[in-house]
């Protein structure tokens, strides 16, 4: 019977021992840090590998390190111009200094979510639609620029944010749809002028040099008569202007031995 008690109380005493030693020993991974507190108290950032504990005076919280995904949910915004959308974007984020990220917030997750969320809301806000639909970019760059500076407190760096979607109102898709169609036939009417005022600007620079040059009128004239001679077949009469006899060689004599 003594026996046995005694092999009992070795056998509880291993069992405590490697308890405490399991209490002890910590492995941490490549990504992972430990924020050490003894009695209560920070007293390092230590990791990665082995590391040893005080059982029952030092605790350690493991952070990780990798880069995080938020998925920021759908948030009902109204636009500067007052059309109102439903927009969701991803997050992400990575801890930077484990201490702070363990002692200076309760939850970095929810409060990073509920930061996000607001800042979401409030960028967008100050933006009319089109903007939201062709800036995006933009957009996506100040709300990480805003996120960033506002947890940098808590040891998080905000590395990038996206808007995934930007959900509008059927009635609003339509009015979308005929604004752009309304644009294309404004720069189809334009494109037209331009034209029209590019062929004016031509002609009424071919009647200047044809005005300083009146020889050159006249070639134009016997230039067209040949076009139009080629083109049809039937007897076209003309009336031939008085001022060529002067330029063509003995076209004048001809003209004075007719008349007479």
């Amino acid at each position: 019977m003594n026996l046995f008690g005694g092999f009992t109380f070795y056998a509880v005493l291993i069992v405590l021992l490697l308890a405490l030693l399991a209490s002890a020993i910590k492995i941490l991974r490549e990504y992972e840090r430990g924020v050490v507190f003894t009695l209560g108290r920070f007293t390092a950032t230590k990791g990665p590998g082995l590391i040893l504990l005080i059982p029952f005076v030092q605790q350690m919280v493991r952070a990780d390190l990798r880069t995080l995904v938020l998925d920021v949910p759908g948030q009902d915004v109204i636009s500067r111009d007052n059309v109102s959308v439903r927009v969701n974007a991803v997050l992400y984020f990575r801890i930077i200094d484990a201490e702070r990220a363990t002692i200076q917030v309760e939850d970095f997750m929810m409060a990073t979510s509920q930061l996000a969320q607001t800042t979401l809301r409030s960028v967008l806000g100050k933006h009319d639609l089109d903007e939201m639909l062709a800036e995006r970019d933009k957009l996506n760059a100040d709300i990480q620029e805003i996120l960033d500076r506002q947890t940098d407190a808590w040891g998080i760096k905000v590395a990038n944010v996206e808007i995934k979607h930007v959900d509008i109102d059927e009635s609003m898709v339509r009015a979308i749809a005929r604004q752009a169609e309304a644009e294309r036939e404004r720069r189809a009417k334009v494109i037209n002028a331009e034209g029209e005022q590019q062929a004016a600007q031509k002609l009424l620079e071919a009647a200047e040099i044809l005005a300083r040059q009146p020889e050159a009128m006249q070639l134009r004239y016997l230039s067209s008569l040949n076009v139009v001679a080629a083109e049809k077949n039937s007897t076209i009469v003309f009336p031939f202007p008085m001022e060529m006899a002067s330029i063509v060689p003995g076209l004048s004599k001809l003209t004075r031995e007719k008349g007479e």
